[in-house]
């Protein structure tokens, strides 16, 4: 086992906090000048999702480090099909193309169960989709003779099915989308060499995510450096020692047990090197955002409980449908759920954290809901439910 014993360096939840901050790239903002390309080089992965309120959350990563950029660039960054791909990772993400030689592990892994989404594709099929894609190049699963058979959405012809099954074993790769749809190649034609020529055991990729894990976080539980790439307590304790990761305490996060801390922590050595410094973002973020996609991490390291809701039932949601937090001076104020009635941006439910809603507060949400509005082509906002109602005719007057 190698859960930190006695660490030498005790941080507060502050201190942690800020490195966290720093590491998600939302403190000093280090990225601007690099763009979509070195967002996603430092969070390591940008998860998919096709909801699209204010906008889909590839989109909404990058927007919420660099500010109003131009959506054609983000599109650009991670499907112009030379600086990234798609995979499992934290779910279904984009990751930096680097990466690739690192999920070597888990492609064995997928290959080996062989039966995956509990549906059968004939040795036929699958043959038939590799040798289509080698013969007529890149090819959406449209395109290969259709995506579902006549019933619901998930109902995957056999083509899909083999073509996601390829996908997932890594004879096919996905690096751009065409109308949001995958277009599949062979990662021959697609991967760099430098990169798919690399052959890496198990071991070694766990142990490059995992140390990859802890530079995108800052400061991790073990459970944190679990979540980040969806590995196992034993996957993650057999490597930990290989990784250069710093054994650290952290007061006020808890125990693993529950009890009340400091808990053991590991903490990248970069973050350990200088106090985090620089300008704060304020912006609303994705529910699929890393640095809020691990719910109980985001409990401990910011005393915010935020729970995806799109998939509850309407009458059963507490906050709405898409809730995006409010990211302000590093912390997480509020939440909004937004959406668009042709130029108006409309917060359907907006709430602050604290009952008594400081000033501050106020100008951040004004501020996010302004900046979002401009870069999705609303020029206006129009408030719904506003909790606390107190603070309604403040903001409102903030926004006019």
């Amino acid at each position: 086992m190698s859960t930190p014993a006695a660490p030498a360096l005790t941080l507060t939840a502050d201190e942690a906090r800020r490195m966290v901050l720093r590491a998600q790239g939302v403190l000093g903002v280090p990225e601007r000048r690099g763009g979509v390309r070195a967002v996603l080089g430092r969070l390591g992965a940008v998860q998919l999702d096709t909801i699209s309120t204010l906008a889909r959350s590839h989109e909404l990563v990058p927007y919420s480090r660099l500010g109003a950029l131009g959506r054609a660039a983000v599109e650009d960054a991670y499907w112009s099909g030379d600086g990234a791909f798609e995979y499992w990772s934290h779910a279904a993400c984009v990751l930096p193309v680097h990466s690739w030689p690192d999920f070597a592990f888990r492609r064995r892994h997928y290959r080996n169960r062989g039966h995956l989404w509990g549906q059968e594709v004939s040795a036929e099929a699958y043959k038939t989709v590799l040798d289509r894609l080698r013969a007529e190049g890149p090819m959406t699963a449209t395109d290969l003779g259709g995506a579902k058979n006549k019933g619901e959405w998930w109902d995957w012809s056999e083509t899909k099915v083999a073509v996601e099954r390829a996908l997932s074993f890594g004879d096919v790769v996905c690096v751009r989308r065409r109308s949001w749809k995958r277009v599949y190649d062979l990662p021959e034609r697609t991967i760099p060499a430098q990169y798919a020529e690399v052959e890496q055991d198990d071991a070694a990729c766990i142990r490059n995510l995992v140390a990859e894990a802890g530079r995108q976080l800052g400061v991790a539980t073990t459970a944190d450096l679990m979540d980040q790439y969806r590995l196992t307590r034993a996957q993650v304790e057999a490597v930990l020692p290989d990784t250069g990761l710093v054994p650290v305490a952290v007061e006020g996060w808890s125990t693993a047990n529950g009890s009340a801390g400091p808990a053991a922590a590991w903490a990248h050595p970069d973050e350990l090197a200088a106090p985090p410094k620089g300008r704060h973002r304020t912006t609303l973020l994705s529910p699929f955002d890393s640095l809020v996609w691990d719910r109980p991490r985001t409990a401990r390291v910011f005393g915010f409980n935020h729970r995806l809701e799109a998939y509850t039932p309407k009458d059963k949601r507490v906050h709405g449908y898409f809730v995006m937090p409010l990211l302000a001076g590093g912390k997480l104020l509020g939440r909004v759920d937004p959406a668009r009635e042709g130029r108006t941006l409309v917060a359907r439910q907006l709430s602050f954290e604290s009952p008594r809603v400081a000033e501050k507060s106020l100008d951040a949400m004004a501020t996010a809901l302004r900046e979002a509005a401009t870069w999705v082509g609303c020029d206006s906002v129009r408030l719904e439910r506003v909790t606390p109602e107190a603070a309604r005719a403040p903001l409102a007057a903030l926004l006019a």
